[in-house]
């Protein structure tokens, strides 16, 4: 089964203009806008990230003041053209779920945070169990008809429903998702690897994985609990701190001091060369974090070392 509506999204697609692959590899997730970085730190980043070539910025409707800021900074760029924008619903307290309501509202509400006509890439964020898939699709598909989206992704679905939901975009001439954004690294193979790959790569989905540098952990800042503490995320990676988990950290690391490179750049250099693969998202705080996460774009990993870092996360499969 292939999406029926699948573009060239080797990046995102021939559906902006002079974009026709992202040029580069690496997404820009900007969940710590607003958060842990500030308005004028974010704007830094997002800066440096297409100076760099970056084009695939990723963003949601419950990311705090996330979406606000990338549409502030859109407004004072040049570059709307060239970025491919994402974002997602169905995950905020007022627009939950994925009721033609919810989505058709949730859009709305994101365009004018973004201050934009359209959302390049538009997410369903999470499954929602309690809407039938049809209406859902429809209401998808409506966005796409009125020019208020571009093209369709599903994050945080089981299998069965992503082939639900392409079937049934198949048999009723609606428009089919042609993005996946699973949780998938290093860290956190197993369901993605049995579960999603091939379903992506049969159905023709591209894939951009979050948590890519597992919360921070595959950068090797977190190896004792006392690195955990005052960390926005030091709770989210407490229980990778285990011999296997910084095996794999030490694995990454002997990998990235062997090409003088940041451990954040071998991370996302092995899921780049995934194959089923499009474009993994990680996020910075400082335009110097953003440079380590470019790295990886250069970084060639032997097939050595893809074995190596793949064996030593084993535990992870």
């Amino acid at each position: 089964m292939r999406a029926s509506a699948s573009a060239d999204l080797s990046g995102a697609s021939d559906y902006i203009q002079g974009v026709n692959t992202l040029t580069l590899r690496i997404g820009l997730g900007t969940n710590t806008f607003g958060r842990t970085s500030d308005e004028a730190a974010s704007r830094a980043v997002v800066d440096a990230f297409v100076d760099a070539g970056g084009t695939l910025v990723d963003t949601a409707d419950t990311y705090g003041e996330s979406e606000a800021i990338v549409g502030r900074w859109l407004a004072g760029s040049r570059w709307r053209e060239q970025v491919i924008v994402t974002t997602k619903v169905g995950n905020h307290p007022e627009y939950e779920g994925l009721s033609t309501n919810s989505v058709t509202r949730g859009a709305e509400a994101s365009l004018r945070r973004l201050d934009i006509d359209r959302i390049d890439l538009y997410y369903a964020h999470y499954q929602d169990d309690s809407t039938p898939i049809e209406e859902s699709v429809r209401a998808f598909d409506a966005l796409v008809r009125a020019g208020k989206i571009g093209r369709i992704g599903l994050s945080n679905f089981t299998p069965h429903a992503i082939a639900e939901w392409l079937r049934v975009a198949d048999e009723g001439g609606y428009t089919a998702p042609i993005a996946l954004q699973p949780h998938y690294s290093l860290l956190h193979r197993r369901a993605y690897e049995t579960e999603y790959a091939a379903l992506a790569r049969d159905a023709g989905l591209e894939v951009y994985p979050y948590r890519a540098l597992g919360g921070g952990f595959l950068t090797g800042k977190y190896r004792t609990e006392l690195d955990l503490e005052g960390r926005a995320r030091g709770a989210g990676v407490r229980g990778l701190l285990t011999p296997e988990g910084l095996g794999v950290v030490d694995m990454v690391r002997d990998v990235a001091d062997a090409h003088n490179a940041p451990a954040s750049a071998v991370a996302l250099a092995w899921l780049i060369h995934q194959a089923t693969v499009t474009a993994p998202l990680a996020s910075a705080t400082t335009p110097d974090q953003l440079a380590e996460l470019v790295a990886a774009e250069a970084l060639h990993l032997s097939t050595e070392e893809m074995a190596a870092l793949t064996v030593a996360s084993a535990t992870y499969a």
